[in-house]
């Protein structure tokens, strides 16, 4: 009984004890603890989310400009006296600085006049015969002031604006002046002396084509300039060209920058092609089906392509394509439409693959070929009107009804469309459309080729190539440390895996640039022989350990017999290696590669995804192993235990209990490898060729979104299209890792609940 109540006494004390002030204290000071820790990990969770939002925001507003239209404001109207009485224009053109413009008239006189204020600064009579009047005007390619004359008396004068820049007391001056680089005195183009009705003219080196029509006869004259290296004279040597004739009338003349074709527009919608070497037709070519006719023909910058607009308002682009055959044609590449009404003049861009479209009812459109856009249509006239666009594309000048009208134009990044980012684009000089990235080039004719296509499929390669290799060797090497290998075993292999980790990616892309790539093209037979000749060696190994006596076997402790496995691997390494030259003389003539690329006409690259797959699967290894072996032996052991108490065996047991249980921590590693994979910059960069091409070949490179960025980031012009894009690229990466993680979490959530309750 004393004890029963001593018991009793104790219990009571103790609840006291529990009750008292230090213990309270105790227990308030830890749930503070514990709110202060949930709310500082939901604050950095929150912080986490919110930065990677700002990233994308701040990707957002760097990439969203590119999509946005062209935007065109006007100045006020001027009416200047001296336009009365200068003739109706032939040519309307503006310098780069945008002060001063150039008018020619019919009267043979060049007009200089502030754009600013509308104030004639200059005019200036042009050496003409006396009696004779400009009937057409032929312009060189885009970018240069050479034009080419055509007089009514068969001659042509080729002539030249230009504009001197000098600071006379510290103020800037632009002296506009006319120069005649071929001489003052006309050509004579038409031995008949009938009016030049249309001419053309292209400058190649020091080889000057000029061609004419008159009256449906075609006249082309071509003159090569030498110059006296002793006297410094300057000769000019004169041949007459022997084309064949034309039946129809002739609309418009142009001559590609190379000379080597001449477009003839004749009829209702037919154009010839000359070719200038060989001086024979090329063939004859049908702009316009239908209705309708040509208007107008104008090259792009470049020469290469020729705009042509009709009279119901369309446009199309022309160039010269070669077929299958190598016969060159003349191909349909785009078509625009900008109104109903006849266009009347097409004004390429001095510096990008963007033209202007006139019409006769006053309507303008702004237009870019490569991205196929339609960046602005407006009036900008109440009827007929001509226009110029300044060098720099930022301002137009339009000359209607004895006035003169200023627009500044805002068309920052006309290249970029849906079609031009994804899609397949027809370029200039390709047989056909394809998939391109080549974002600069030496040559200011350039058309920008940026297609993110190539970028984001060598992206997807690389990562499919390093995880072909990467996830078998790394689940499987999960399942047995994490299941089969001795713990004592398994606590000296996994630091060492999971310390590949911390290798820096830069010498392992180092490491395969340098080492990888040319061992593996010497070595291909061997390392071909390694990779299938490996799991065959280790079933041989297995199968001679299953038939050896049960002493040896039981003399190896228990989870250990990997180990083993070590010496069967190295001997078959140095064996296939040791064989690779014997293989290859034996079965590909002594040249592996050479008879991938000829024989079975598979391109080879020494640096190429074989290598990437071998580097950056090592990479990846650790990450997707330690996630994934983490996942294995966190199973329930009762789950194992149970499972073989039930006779199951090791391998049914891990087949059926422990992968289906460790299902969403193998997932995820297998996902985080994959990302890992794909935003990979460094070996990527170093062991690949970074040839941004469509190739599923394992013996090719590719170049990745991030490489790339990597590369020509340092080399872009801060907000430029260049740069927008490379962000875009950046763009997507993130969007492609957000989704990725997105589905991963889904798919781990759902195999969770689903096998929850084993």
């Amino acid at each position: 009984m004393n004890d029963i109540e001593t018991m009793s006494a104790n219990s009571d004390l103790q609840r006291l004890d529990f009750n008292t002030p230090a213990l309270q204290r105790k227990r308030r000071i830890r749930a503070l603890k514990d709110n202060l820790a949930r709310w500082y990990v939901s604050i950095g969770g929150l912080a986490v989310l919110g930065a990677i939002c700002l990233i994308f925001f701040y990707l957002a507003q760097v990439v969203t400009p590119m999509f946005q239209g062209a935007e065109m404001e006007a100045r006020d109207a001027q009416q200047p006296a001296w336009l009365a009485g200068a003739g109706e224009p032939l040519l309307l053109a503006m310098e780069e600085q945008n002060q001063v413009a150039l008018r020619l008239g019919d009267d043979g006189a060049v007009r200089f006049f502030s754009v600013p204020r509308g104030e004639l600064i200059r005019t200036v009579d042009l050496p003409l015969p006396t009696g004779t009047r400009v009937v057409s005007v032929g312009q060189d390619t885009p970018g240069n002031r050479r034009m080419v004359l055509g007089l009514d008396n068969g001659q042509v004068l080729v002539t030249e604006h230009n504009y001197k820049l000098t600071y006379p007391e510290g103020k800037k001056t632009i002296t506009p002046q006319v120069d005649f680089p071929f001489g003052e005195a006309p050509l004579n183009l038409d031995p008949e002396g009938r009016p030049i009705e249309h001419a053309a003219i292209s400058l190649n080196g020091k080889t000057l084509m000029v061609a004419g029509a008159t009256d449906g006869v075609l006249h082309a004259l071509r003159i090569a300039a030498t110059e006296n290296m002793l006297t410094g004279e300057t000769t000019l040597e004169e041949e007459r060209l022997q084309l064949p004739q034309l039946s129809e009338p002739i609309k418009a003349l142009r001559i590609d920058p190379r000379q080597t074709w001449l477009f003839a527009v004749s009829g209702r919608a037919s154009v010839d092609v000359f070719d200038l070497r060989r001086k024979q037709l090329n063939g004859r070519y049908k702009l316009l089906e239908g209705k309708g006719e040509i208007t107008t023909v104008a090259p792009l910058l470049g020469g290469i392509s020729l705009m042509v607009g009709n009279s119901t308002g369309g446009i199309g682009q022309w160039f010269m394509v070669r077929g299958a055959e190598g016969q060159s044609e003349l191909k349909r590449v785009r078509s625009f439409q900008l109104g109903e009404q006849p266009i009347v003049q097409i004004i390429p861009e001095e510096r990008r693959k963007g033209f202007l479209a006139l019409d006769s009812a006053g309507e303008l459109g702004i237009f870019h070929s490569t991205a196929h856009r339609t960046l602005l249509t407006e009036q900008v006239a109440k009827g007929a009107a001509m226009a110029a666009l300044s060098p720099r594309a930022t301002r137009l000048l339009v000359e209607s009804d004895g006035q003169l009208q200023r627009f500044v134009i805002d068309n920052p990044h006309p290249e970029i469309s849906w079609s031009a980012l994804w899609g397949k684009v027809w370029y200039e000089s390709y047989p056909e459309p394809d998939y391109i990235w080549q974002s600069t080039s030496a040559t200011g004719d350039f058309e920008p080729k940026l297609s993110l296509s190539p970028l984001a499929f060598g992206t997807l390669k690389a990562a499919f190539y390093a995880m072909l290799l990467a996830a078998p060797l790394a689940i499987c090497a999960a399942f047995y440390t994490a299941y089969f290998m001795a713990p004592s075993l398994r606590r000296k292999v996994k630091p060492v895996i999971e310390l590949m980790e911390a290798l820096p990616t830069v010498i392992l892309g180092f490491f395969a640039g340098l080492f990888l790539a040319p061992f593996l093209e010497n070595h291909l037979p061997g390392i071909f022989s390694l990779l299938m000749l490996t799991p065959i060696g280790i079933l041989l190994a297995a199968w001679a350990w299953s038939r050896l006596p049960e002493r040896v076997r039981l003399s190896v402790p228990d989870g250990w017999e990997a180990v083993l496995l070590i010496p069967v691997i190295l001997a078959v390494g140095w064996g296939s290696i040791a064989a690779s030259g014997y293989l290859e003389n034996w079965l590909f003539n002594g040249d592996m590669r050479h008879w991938l690329s000829h024989e079975m006409g598979i391109p080879f690259d020494q640096r190429n995804a074989l290598v990437i797959g071998l580097a950056m699967g090592f990479a990846v290894i650790p990450t997707i192993y330690s996630i994934a072996e983490d996942a294995v032996f966190s199973v329930p052991k009762s789950l194992t235990l149970g499972s073989l108490a039930l006779g199951a065996t090791p391998w049914q047991t891990l087949t059926r209990v422990v992968l289906l249980t460790a299902s969403p921590g193998i997932f995820s590693a297998l996902m985080i490898g994959m990302g890992r994979a794909v935003g990979e910059t460094m070996i990527v960069l170093m062991a690949t060729g970074n040839t941004p091409i469509m190739e599923m070949n394992i013996f090719e490179g590719m170049r990745t979104l991030a490489a790339n960025v990597a590369v020509e980031m340092p080399e872009s012009e801060v907000g430029s299209t260049h740069y927008r894009v490379l962000f875009l690229a950046a763009m997507v990466l993130l969007m492609f890792t957000f989704v990725m993680n997105t589905l991963a979490e889904l798919i781990r959530q759902r195999l969770r609940r689903k096998y929850a309750s084993l």
